[in-house]
């Protein structure tokens, strides 16, 4: 396994293995020169039906002797890649993970904030459904 994710050509558009790039965001490494470059030299542009990107731990399922280049992934455009290859099943369950993740950041400065603003512990704890505790220690943090 790499650490890279790959953009690579399928002969098939109808292929399933990766995602066209636009999929994911379009990653900011279809932006750098490299990647230019190597769509360039394929006579593919960014858009084409045939270019696929795939996550590290999948690259092995790249065909032998398909035209491949490794790119870097910011992990939030790693994330969306894994979230978007996912079976149905899981994806929709991470997506769930995902609006948890999104909903609950700042979670414990908010739980300061409202702390320092005069509500009541156990009223937080009633609004938020946090543990009373979670809601006190967020006061010591």
């Amino acid at each position: 396994m790499t650490d890279d994710a790959y953009l690579f050509l399928v002969d098939d558009p109808a292929e399933t293995l990766g995602v066209p790039p636009a999929e994911v965001g379009p990653p900011a490494c279809m932006e750098t020169p490299a990647v230019r470059a190597w769509l360039d030299a394929q006579g593919v542009s960014a858009l084409s039906p045939r270019l696929r990107l795939v996550s590290p731990e999948e690259t092995e399922a790249i065909e032998e002797g398909a035209e491949r280049l490794p790119v870097p992934l910011g992990e939030e455009e790693l994330s969306r890649l894994r979230h978007r290859t996912a079976p149905q099943a899981l994806a929709a369950v991470e997506g769930e993970l995902l609006a948890y993740r999104d909903c609950a950041h700042g979670r414990d400065e908010l739980l300061a904030r409202a702390l320092a603003a005069g509500v009541a512990p156990h009223r937080i704890a009633e609004l938020t459904g946090e543990d009373l505790r979670a809601v006190r220690a967020a006061a010591t943090r």
